[in-house]
């Protein structure tokens, strides 16, 4: 019981670690290239991996965390898959109107469902599918206004949109299978990451602003955002893999649009932005089927878990009040249930 609130307790800090620091950043960026005329969004990128790997080495070296041996050619493909989908966003945003590329940041969640249901046989009730697709229409509503279509930046959103829900997958697949924390497993990718976005982001973006990264004149106020940047950026970094590790893609993705509703909130307050009856409405939407999927997420998990500790319990008393062929018998059919009881069995006899 204390184990499981104690997961519990790091499952709320993790979220709202990943909320507070995510908006931070997204406020921060939006004064950093908007107001100070800083368009090169790739490029900052690596540089906030690359302060992400700095940071967790000295933390290392502080014997904060132990590293732990994982496959090379792994974290080579999961860091450059991380890498290669960051890159293909930023060209989906460069290649569609706004409200398209919101659109594609809305396809992630349910591809994502569509592979973990395919590839990894997960269920997804129906009462959650449908807390999704509320969530899903009220961001919509809050967030998507124009809808101009072309065929490069629909192939460029499809691919972002592949290239995210794999490497998101990964990121919970690795840590859970691999028995590697959120933090082992951004210490080691983070440089693989780095280098593709490192190498690519200075053309990527010069392709898309038409500017070069190293001719911009960088002033001490610039050089101030871009090191506060850099700095949250290790506490996205660091929430985000945690997120995923113990919770899941999906539940990430749900949190994502928590945070755009966040931002479209500050922006309104900060930086007075304009906020509609239409974004109002859409933001509430999304808020009840945010509420809506941590209800049923929650029942549910409640309900697999007394599902988990009634058999031993029930065998228990079986063996109490009866003989432990009979007990068998109750379960028979069951082979991962046999198997527990006949251990359970062994025990009691001891």
């Amino acid at each position: 019981m204390e184990k499981m609130m104690g997961f519990q307790i790091g499952v709320i800090g993790a979220l709202f670690l990943s909320v507070a620091s995510s908006v931070s950043i997204v406020v921060c960026n939006k004064a950093l290239m908007s107001n100070l005329g800083f368009p090169f969004a790739t490029t900052l990128t690596s540089w906030h991996l690359m302060v992400t790997y700095c940071t967790l080495h000295v933390a290392r070296r502080l014997n904060f965390f132990e590293t732990k041996s994982v496959d090379i050619k792994t974290v080579i493909i999961f860091g450059v898959l991380n890498g290669v989908s960051i890159g293909f966003l930023n060209l989906s945003l460069g290649f569609n109107s706004i409200g398209f590329y919101q659109m594609t940041k809305l396809a992630i969640i349910p591809f994502t469902v569509l592979l973990e249901t395919i590839f990894l046989k997960k269920k997804f009730s129906k009462k959650i599918k449908l807390s999704l697709f509320v969530l899903l229409v009220g961001v919509g509503v809050a967030s998507v206004t124009d809808l101009q279509l072309n065929l490069v930046g629909t192939i460029l959103s499809l691919i972002a949109i592949a290239t995210t829900c794999v490497g998101q997958i990964l990121t919970n697949t690795i840590q859970k299978r691999l028995n590697v924390s959120s933090t082992q497993l951004l210490y080691q990718s983070s440089p693989f990451q780095a280098a593709v976005l490192f190498v690519t982001g200075p053309l990527l973006d010069q392709y898309l602003t038409k500017q070069n990264v190293y001719a911009f004149s960088y002033s001490p106020l610039v050089l101030g955002f871009i090191a506060l940047s850099c700095m949250i950026a290790v506490s996205v970094n660091f929430s985000t893999f945690l997120v995923i590790g113990k919770t899941s893609p999906v539940t990430y993705q749900v949190l994502g649009h928590l945070k755009t509703c966040l931002v479209l909130g500050f922006g309104y307050t900060l930086l007075h932005d304009p906020f509609t009856a239409r974004n109002i409405v859409g933001i509430l939407i999304a808020v009840l089927g945010m509420g809506l999927y941590s209800y049923f997420c929650t029942s549910e998990n409640k309900k697999k878990q007394s599902g988990d500790l009634s058999t031993p319990q029930v065998t228990i008393l079986c063996l109490r009040l009866l003989k432990p062929e009979t007990t068998i018998h109750l379960f028979w059919g069951h082979q991962d249930k046999e198997v527990e009881v006949k251990k359970l069995i062994k025990v009691s006899l001891v």
